[in-house]
């Protein structure tokens, strides 16, 4: 084709946007597997003397707190995803614009360097959201009369704020920000040799994108949920308490495996949700660009 027949450029999406289609798309992903996290963090409070299987938990909830129950800090979550998500998009794309222009297109490390600080930044954004999940997620498997019973994420907050004071919402902050660098550096990376692997097999499209992403959910989670455990534990916990106390608590009264508590769950949730998000966020930006080329 001449360069005279070349349909013209399309103009770029406004930056906004991205962060916008961003945040939705992890809302959407979120409302998928918000069940996996549910019976993820179930598992991980167990503790040693109440531990039970995938199904065993699954049966719990189903007995206690019937479907329903699977989507308990719903609000919470979708709250974790527009915080989180946006902020990490908003970080990596600010970090990226100014390597951009000031030292020329950022080699892969760096890319993984600024993946791994832009997360650690976003979760502390989305922290105070991390710790409403947390607790009402966890709400369920309490007796009744020690239940915080939450109405939403707003509740929790305002309530987490007048009981036990501002600074309780960025309770875990450091186990927070450190599990979403492992997080964004095992994606990042293991994602990309994935599918540098798989491309030459399986060419470009949906296929290559859903089985990188499986790998990398695999990779993922088990570098980062130990992290997570420990997150987890002192964001639940009563009073405060320190990553390493936790730490050597579970491995001296569980075990070293305990720290890969949930690995299933865990796995159901990272896998599909990475697939589910960027299947939601090329459907978005398909919708913006037919509405703007109409």
């Amino acid at each position: 084709m001449s360069e005279k027949n070349k349909p013209p450029a399309r103009k770029p999406m406004p930056g906004w946007l991205n962060f916008v289609f961003g945040g939705m798309s992890g809302m959407m992903g979120i409302c998928v597997v918000q069940p996996a996290d549910l019976v993820k963090t179930r598992m991980q409070l167990s503790g040693p003397s109440g531990k039970k299987s995938v199904l065993g938990v699954v049966g719990d909830i189903l007995r206690k707190e019937g479907v329903t129950g699977f989507y308990t800090g719903l609000s919470a979550a979708l709250f974790r995803q527009a915080t989180y998500t946006t902020g990490r998009l908003g970080c990596y794309n600010g970090l990226s614009n100014y390597y951009t222009s000031t030292y020329g297109v950022p080699s892969f490390p760096i890319k993984l360097v600024m993946g791994m600080a832009a997360g650690g930044l976003g979760a502390f954004i989305g922290t105070p959201a991390e710790v409403a999940l947390i607790r009402m997620t966890a709400d369920g498997r309490l007796p009744p009369e020690q239940r915080r019973n939450y109405k939403n994420v707003f509740n929790a907050l305002s309530r987490i704020i007048s009981e036990e004071g501002p600074t309780m919402l960025f309770r875990g902050a450091t186990a927070t920000v450190t599990r979403a660098m492992v997080v964004n550096g095992a994606q990042l990376s293991t994602y990309a040799q994935a599918r540098e692997m798989l491309v030459s097999h399986l060419g470009e499209g949906i296929g290559l994108h859903f089985i990188a992403s499986l790998i990398s959910g695999l990779v993922t989670t088990f570098a980062s949920l130990p992290v997570d455990i420990v997150k987890t534990r002192v964001q639940n916990s009563a009073k405060g308490t320190s990553q390493v106390t936790v730490l050597r608590q579970i491995i001296q009264n569980e075990g070293v495996f305990a720290l890969w508590s949930g690995f299933i769950p865990t796995y159901a949730k990272i896998g599909p949700l990475t697939v589910l998000i960027f299947i939601f966020l090329e459907q978005l930006n398909a919708m913006y660009y037919r509405w703007t080329d109409s």
